[in-house]
């Protein structure tokens, strides 16, 4: 029989040659209905792991006299699980590897299952948190320069749970049960963490672990169902199931996370192969206007002004600019709003064009401008702000990080709704278009929200110069692709320097214009039937909802079995 992963044995008899394996039982401290047996060794008296020589955690390891003595290991394990929250990164965009997204949660899981006690696996669930956010975000540095350490330290936080629960579940001697409960509430927990931070105020929900499989379509099936939540919630229950099956001693807890992962994997696929495609219902061609790096604002509107003109003569149902591409109030400047309104009588498509600009207000807004001939048709001003990037939160207190940084100098005035832009094609049939701009795509209400309001597309306009020759662009196009499966519509994304994209219904990828190209990516955008919905449409967030409450649910039992243990 091939040798069980185990850096650290666990202590257990070894069977007499004429009988079989004894029965695995169940332990006292995972289930408080079986009587009390006496602890295996290697345990402390409420269910943790100690180390050798009679020292215990959590609280610090006990000397002669019980005095704290150092722990030489520790801080190793500490940084190995900083090190491997690093590992899942390379999932994601732009490295790409997306088969790694499976096991990448590995390592770091190891390190929590192997911790001396709770307290310490919650920890290491801490630092492997902060290591994934400090790689994952690294090209925040220019925009909140010694925020990203501290953000990197608040959201690893959240994981600390994580950690506590691989090891409260997971440790060895593994029974069939407590593998069972943790291949469901593993994941649970890690879902609650991700939609804890995907709170806008939290700064959203970027680098989700299901965003890593954008590229898979067949895999997406299940955003179409419940979400990136769900995705992220298959590629965690993998990653328990491979954790079991390397580390387990006994047959049973391999054989049902064997048999679970296999489950998991061809979930999606059979979603994609069971379920019919989105109904086609007709085509538009969109434009997608990318300038490049141009610094100068008017050299900028000018470079967009001049890669539309070139389209004149063309079937183009919709021109889309970038985020920021006029820095003109075009309620207020009759020159920039004449401009586009020749544009669009030039190519007989309407334009979307990003507007950054001073209203009359005095305050600064971001809105996506909808522009026909007859001249401003409506606009959609941004909801969702980047923190420290369009504003900075508690300013009175963080507002030094704008002296030390790229930092938004002011606040910018959010939107207070979202609205679908009435579009119409260059035949004047009704178009509606669900018009978010930049961060917002990593949202999946706002765009369950257009689906729902009736948008037959998805626009995302973006700007990402900030952050050209980072991971940033391909992790953010990635998201439109998501967004698009979630819904069950065609996605695009227009950005001023790259990556433009176009996807269809389902996530696949119908054209790109990479961060070294300008011009106008002209794309053939197949639709779908007007009133359209996918499950996720309809349902929501079921899944991270119902992961907050097997997380509560399980956090409830825990906490009833620590008191059930505790002396008289």
């Amino acid at each position: 029989m091939p040798r069980r992963l185990a850096l650290t044995s666990p202590a257990r008899r070894t069977p007499h040659p004429s009988h079989p394996e004894q029965p695995e039982q169940p332990e006292h401290s995972s289930d408080p209905g079986h009587p009390r047996r006496p602890e295996p060794p290697g345990h402390s008296e409420h269910g943790e792991h100690s180390e050798p020589g009679g020292q215990s955690e959590p609280g610090g390891q006990s000397g002669h006299g019980g005095q704290p003595q150092a722990h030489p290991h520790r801080y190793r394990a500490r940084f190995g699980a900083l090190a491997a929250g690093a590992v899942p990164v390379l999932a994601f965009p732009a490295p790409g590897q997306a088969w790694l997204a499976w096991v990448a949660l590995v390592p770091g899981m190891l390190l929590m299952q192997r911790a001396p006690g709770g307290r310490e696996a919650a920890v290491r669930g801490w630092w492997f948190g902060a290591g994934f956010i400090l790689t994952a975000m690294y090209w925040l540095v220019p925009s909140i320069g010694p925020g990203l350490p501290v953000l990197a330290v608040l959201f690893g936080a959240l994981q600390g749970g994580f950690g506590y629960a691989v090891h409260r579940l997971l440790h060895p001697p593994l029974t069939g049960r407590r593998a069972l409960l943790a291949l469901l509430v593993v994941p649970a927990v890690w879902v609650t963490t991700e939609y804890a931070r995907s709170w806008d105020a939290l700064g959203g929900p970027w680098a989700l672990l299901g965003a890593t499989q954008w590229q898979h379509p067949a895999i997406l099936g299940l955003a179409s169902t419940g979400g990136i939540w769900l995705v992220s919630a298959a590629v965690a229950a993998a990653n328990t199931g491979v954790l079991i099956v390397l580390t387990a001693v006994h047959r049973r807890p391999r054989a049902l996370a064997a048999l679970t992962t296999v489950l998991v994997l061809a979930a999606g696929p059979l979603l994609f192969a069971l379920r019919d495609a989105p109904a086609p219902a007709g085509a538009v061609t969109v434009a997608l206007i990318q300038p490049g790096i141009v610094d100068d604002p008017q050299a900028r509107f000018e470079a967009s002004a001049q890669a539309t003109a070139a389209l004149g003569g063309q079937p183009v149902d919709l021109v889309v600019w970038g985020e920021s591409s006029t820095t003109a109030d075009l309620d207020r400047d009759p020159a920039a709003l004449d401009q586009l309104r020749r544009l669009s009588a030039v190519t007989g498509a309407q334009i979307i064009a990003g507007e950054d600009a001073r209203k009359a207000d005095g305050r600064i807004s971001k809105d996506a401008v909808l522009v026909s001939p007859a001249g401003v048709l409506d606009r959609y001003r941004k909801i969702r702000l980047v923190p420290f990037g369009e504003y900075i939160p508690l300013r009175p207190v963080l507002g030094w990080i704008a002296g030390v940084s790229r930092a938004a100098g002011e606040n910018r005035a959010p939107g207070t709704a979202f609205h679908v832009l009435p579009v119409t094609d260059r035949a004047g049939g009704p178009l509606p278009v669900g018009a978010l701009i930049c961060f917002e795509s990593a949202f999946p209400d706002l765009a369950r929200t257009a689906a729902r309001d009736g948008a037959r597309v998805l626009v995302y306009q973006s700007s990402t110069s900030t952050f050209q020759h980072t991971w940033a662009p391909e992790q953010h196009v990635s998201l439109a692709a998501i967004r698009a499966a979630e819904t069950g519509r065609p996605a695009v994304q227009a950005s001023l320097t790259g990556v433009s994209a176009a996807f269809d219904a389902q996530g696949r990828e119908l054209a790109r214009l990479g961060t070294d190209g300008t011009g106008a990516l002209t794309v053939r955008l197949p639709l779908t039937e007007p009133g359209t919905l996918t499950w996720y449409d309809r349902i929501g967030d079921v899944v991270p909802i119902s992961a907050l409450l097997v997380t509560a649910g399980a956090t409830a039992a825990a906490w009833r079995s620590s008191r059930g243990r505790r002396p008289a």
